[in-house]
């Protein structure tokens, strides 16, 4: 169990990071991190630090389609812990 806490530790501190890292190479107009990547780090457990992120940096918070990804991604981990914990 200690391990599945470090895994989803590390996971969030660096989807924080990538999120800052991107807000800053976008002002900087240069190479970005594809949201793909970004995502990603969101469906394997980064909600929390991604979330963060974007809330500190007001980074992808107004694309509505990256908003929409992200926010299903979010309902569908909450699902399936609602069924793993208590059905």
């Amino acid at each position: 169990m200690i391990i599945l806490f470090y895994y989803f530790l590390l996971l969030n501190v660096l989807a924080f990071i990538l999120t800052a890292y991107d807000k800053r190479q976008a002002i900087k107009q240069k190479r970005r991190i594809s949201e793909k990547v970004l995502l990603s780090f969101v469906l394997f457990g980064g909600t929390i630090g991604s979330g963060l992120g974007m809330l500190t940096f007001r980074h992808k918070t107004s694309k509505p389609f990256y908003l929409w990804k992200f926010w299903t991604i979010v309902v569908v981990q909450i699902l399936i812990t609602f069924v793993l914990f208590f059905v």
